[in-house]
């Protein structure tokens, strides 16, 4: 007999905030073990891919988590300008210290912002992205088309997220190979974040009813695979 598909299920360690009908990594613990992970091989490709689709200008980075990548950004491009976003104040307090300690502080801020309902007008930004936030929201439906209508018309669109395993064993594979020298704690965040990922075939299908009918859908690895505009 084959082994049964995964379902999703959404990370059981995370606080659901009715208001915002989102999940948030908001405990300090949550927000230093995952700041202490490994990020920075998929951070440096998702910057790769970020420019390769023309990022530029003004940028919006949504689910900023501990402000990794808006830094990167601002290092790579002497003319960025990064808002980053997240409704975590835990992971905000983080991306708030690396900021205070980079050269490019500058030009980038972070705000308390619901990634479902932005306060900023249409086509605010020259380019909007997103790594790893898909998996947290229960309904990403508005997420999706909040990115698009921020978006100024041919700007560039990034929003990269882990995808569902089709079975348990595929997605206790992909732990040990990835994370097998982590912790136990952030292994098991890690298969919480895969089980609770989208596949390929259900982003396309949110993504078409967003308004992104016009994003490429590429799978990038084992585990991510990412939505994207390129600039015009």
């Amino acid at each position: 007999m084959s082994e049964p598909a995964l379902d999703r299920v959404l990370e059981p360690e995370v606080f659901f905030t009715v208001e915002a009908a989102t999940e948030v990594m908001d405990t300090v613990e949550d927000a230093t073990e995952y700041d202490t992970m490994d990020h920075s091989g998929p951070n440096e490709s998702f910057v790769e891919r970020l420019f390769a689709v023309g990022a530029t200008g003004s940028m919006l980075d949504i689910g900023t988590g501990p402000g990794h990548i808006p830094l990167l950004v601002c290092e790579r491009d002497a003319e960025a300008r990064v808002l980053g976003i997240d409704l975590a104040d835990s992971m905000l307090a983080v991306a708030e210290r690396h900021r205070s300690a980079s050269p490019h502080a500058a030009r980038v801020r972070f705000e308390r912002a619901d990634a479902k309902g932005l306060a900023y007008a249409d086509g605010s930004f020259d380019t909007v992205y997103s790594n790893t936030i898909l998996h947290h929201i229960p309904d990403p439906l508005p997420f999706l088309a909040e990115a698009r209508r921020v978006l100024k018309r041919g700007g560039a669109l990034l929003i990269r997220d882990l995808y569902r395993p089709r079975t348990r064993t595929e997605l206790d594979h992909l732990v040990r190979e990835h994370a097998g020298e982590a912790s136990d704690y952030q292994q098991r965040l890690f298969a919480e974040s895969l089980h609770a990922a989208l596949t390929p075939t259900e982003l396309r299908a949110l993504a078409d009813r967003a308004g992104l009918a016009d994003a490429s859908l590429v799978v990038d690895t084992d585990r991510h695979m990412s939505l994207q505009l390129a600039a015009r």
